[in-house]
């Protein structure tokens, strides 16, 4: 069964009555590249797997998280805002100010970047791959929250570390596009021209600091080098999905 030591219960200082945790791949039923916490629907694990998998997260919140069809853009989908909405939404991230509605992204590389405002009445998930940072799924998010941006705290969970993270020169021209504070999140690899490694933590630090978030917490913890506790995309190519979740009470 799905323990507490199969969480990572973010340290940040949240605000009475918001609770988070990040899921990894341990305490499910999945197997083989899937196992065992594979939450992810569109990966090819059997359904009934990521059923009770889903059912053993959902037993540890309020009520079944608003999973998201996740496009690598930048909507924000707001959570009670529209009854009529297709389910799942197709959007990377979620917000609320409903009490017991857990947003949730899902991820294996790509940055979950969770958030909630000083006084606890807004709280809101993301899913930060390099194009949906680029293209501004933070700057959105931050907006959909409707709060002060200097308000709001952030908390940057596993993700895909800078020694991991190659990437080719269009990605470095694409952010360079944005600011010139982006070369420090890019490393040439010796002897391989137009190749980089990439710093995603960094990078989502400058997107939250432009969009006016200076409280951010997390980061650190690199989904490609530990394969016992993350599922990794670009170390495995087959393999599941973790989950970030918040929600207020």
């Amino acid at each position: 069964m799905l323990q507490a030591a199969d969480m990572i219960i973010p340290d940040w200082p949240l605000p009475s009555g918001v609770r988070a945790l990040i899921t990894t791949r341990q305490g499910g039923v999945s197997r083989g590249a899937y196992a065992s916490l594979n939450l992810g629907s569109h990966v090819g694990d059997d359904a009934e797997a990521v059923s009770e998998n889903r059912r053993r997260v959902a037993a540890l919140l309020p009520a079944e998280p608003v999973w998201l069809n996740q496009l690598h853009g930048t909507r924000v989908f707001t959570i009670g805002q529209d009854a009529n909405e297709p389910m799942p939404p197709a959007a990377d991230a979620a917000t609320t100010r409903l009490i017991a509605r857990p947003c949730a992204v899902l991820v294996a590389d790509c940055l979950p970047i969770l958030f909630c405002d000083e006084d606890g009445s807004c709280v809101a998930a993301a899913h930060a791959g390099w194009r949906g940072l680029a293209a501004g799924v933070i700057e959105r998010t931050v907006e959909a929250m409707q709060v002060a941006p200097q308000a709001v705290m952030a908390y940057l969970g596993p993700a895909i570390g800078a020694t991991a993270f190659e990437v080719g020169q269009d990605v470095v021209d694409t952010f360079a596009a944005l600011g010139p504070q982006s070369q420090r999140a890019f490393r040439p690899i010796p002897d391989r021209s137009g190749k980089y490694l990439a710093d995603i933590e960094e990078l989502a630090r400058q997107r939250l600091l432009s969009a006016g978030v200076g409280q951010v917490y997390g980061g650190g913890l690199c989904t490609v080098s530990d394969p016992d506790r993350f599922f990794s995309y670009r170390r495995d190519g087959r393999t599941g999905r973790m989950a970030a979740i918040i929600w207020r009470e």
